[in-house]
């Protein structure tokens, strides 16, 4: 049993007794699964850890040491263990990086499911943005792509020429290097050790073996990159260099980090997911999956800044019959003077639509003279047109029009479904209800953004790998709702979903 006093002297509306309440709701038997039914039993019960751990992250408090600390010293986190004894700091790391990677985020889809029960939440709009968190990786253990590259092709050439010398004129791959080492082992007589001189053969045979082992190296390197990253680090693979906003070196270096992408919905966060992109807009159709499958449906209307803007994203939300409220990337630039004085542009030029051509400036057309189709990733056909000018020799706005010295006349190169659904998105995000859509994006997710990081204090994770990161942003998301959900109370502000246009 509780002890009485404790009991008492945690008043009846604080925070701890809505995040046990709430916590308590969700169902354990994942969690419960990953422990083992055979063996030892568990140091703490699984869902009283968890509480504790969820509680801390609440409260800015993510050591597992810290939290070892505050289970000892601080009367909500005893009335949470609910008697039982103290876990030691390395039950505490052994169950975030272990235990709670299967379940976690089951966890905090459950509890997004329930806010949307509770008239919380919704699915009409969700507000997407991205932040970049630093690793704790050394950060002096970068790799860069061009570094391996170029020293992998070294390899190569040195492994062609030395195979030239005992005359194989075999093209150096990996498998006939490896077939030549192990033909040619049989026949020599290897000698190590002080005293002893190898034999040329020996030599030879060492520095082509040496040669393979560099050269699996640089490809070991190259996979772990894959296509999309140009750089990672050895302490931690999964991380990228990046450029911090919180620069506290001061120099502008590059720092090992994740792309960290939420989703809010009625000030709650209700979804997030870290990524090793190093731009927000190839992490836009990864992450609307992986909030389709969390939720078990999808948002009507996503809301974006223009970090989010490509054809391909366009072409995802037209295909899924979701709004876009993208903000164009050259939304500001089009309204500038300097801008309207490029006739050059595409925007700029007089669309025919019944002659399927361009005029410019000088009333000249470009008409169109071939298409192109490009099949995304995600099996989505990019069209695009180009169209040229039959003459512009005797132009007398050819310099301000362009300054190709690779064609003579003028060509347009157009993306048709970039402008088709651009203006699309742009008559949204234009209308009453789009600009309180950007209105509320600015205020729900970077202020999300803020707690996060500023009052919270989290800028840099804890843990290594994709997987141990992401758990720690989960527990760090679903504190953040709890205490949403505790201040939304107290301010009388329940069910409340967007914030009203100030009209001055």
């Amino acid at each position: 049993m509780l002890p009485l006093e404790t009991e008492m002297r945690i008043p009846e509306n604080d925070p701890v007794r809505l995040a046990s309440a709430e916590l308590e709701e969700l169902d354990y038997r994942k969690l419960y699964r990953a422990y083992s039914s055979k063996g030892r039993k568990y140091a703490a019960d699984p869902r009283i850890m968890f509480k504790v751990m969820v509680y801390g992250y609440m409260n800015g408090i993510y050591s597992s040491r810290k939290l070892e600390k505050a289970c000892y010293k601080n009367i909500d986190f005893m009335w949470l263990l609910e008697g039982e004894r103290v876990p030691d700091h390395n039950t505490f790391a052994r169950f975030r990086t272990g235990r709670l990677e299967e379940a976690v985020e089951d966890l905090f889809y459950q509890y997004a499911r329930r806010l949307e029960r509770m008239g919380e939440s919704d699915h009409e709009a969700v507000f997407i943005d991205g932040t970049k968190i630093e690793s704790c990786a050394n950060r002096y253990t970068f790799v860069w792509r061009k570094t391996v590259e170029k020293h992998l092709a070294k390899v190569k050439q040195r492994a062609k020429e030395e195979l030239a010398k005992i005359g194989n004129a075999e093209v150096p791959t990996i498998q006939t290097l490896e077939g030549w080492l192990e033909k040619e082992k049989e026949g020599i007589q290897f000698v190590h050790g002080s005293g002893k001189r190898k034999t040329p053969e020996q030599r030879q045979w060492e520095l082509i073996n040496d040669l393979l082992n560099k050269w699996k190296e640089y490809e070991n390197k190259l996979s772990i990159m894959g296509q999309e990253r140009n750089s990672y680090s050895k302490t931690d693979p999964d991380a990228t260099f990046m450029r911090m906003k919180e620069d506290h070196m001061l120099n502008g270096q590059l720092k090992p980090g994740y792309n960290v992408q939420i989703a809010v919905n009625s000030e709650y966060i209700t979804g997030v997911a870290a990524y090793a992109n190093r731009n927000d807009n190839g992490t836009l159709i990864p992450f609307l999956k992986k909030l389709k499958h969390g939720h078990g449906q999808q948002y009507e209307r996503i809301v974006a800044d223009a970090g989010y803007e490509s054809q391909e994203n366009y072409l995802y939300l037209d295909v899924q019959g979701q709004m876009s409220f993208i903000k164009p990337v050259n939304y500001e630039y089009c309204n500038s003077k300097k801008f309207k004085e490029k006739i050059g542009r595409q925007e700029n030029m007089a669309y025919d639509e019944a002659d399927d051509s361009y005029v410019c400036a000088n009333n000249q057309r470009l008409t169109l003279c071939r298409e192109t189709s490009q099949v995304t990733a995600e099996g989505y056909v990019k069209t695009t047109a180009y169209y040229r000018c039959t003459s512009c020799a005797r132009c007398p706005l050819k310099e301000k029009c362009f300054q190709s010295k690779r064609y003579e006349n003028k060509l347009l190169k157009v993306k048709r479904d970039l402008i088709e659904l651009r203006q699309v998105s742009l008559t949204n995000i234009t209308e009453p209800d789009g600009i309180k859509l950007r209105i509320n994006r600015s205020i729900q997710v970077e202020g999300a953004f803020g707690v996060l990081k500023q009052d919270r204090q989290f800028k840099r994770f804890l843990t290594r790998g994709k997987h141990s990161i992401s758990i720690e942003l989960y527990l760090l998301c679903l504190g953040f709702n709890l205490n949403k959900l505790f201040a939304k109370a107290n301010s009388n502000r329940l069910k409340t979903h967007l914030f009203e246009k100030l009209v001055s």
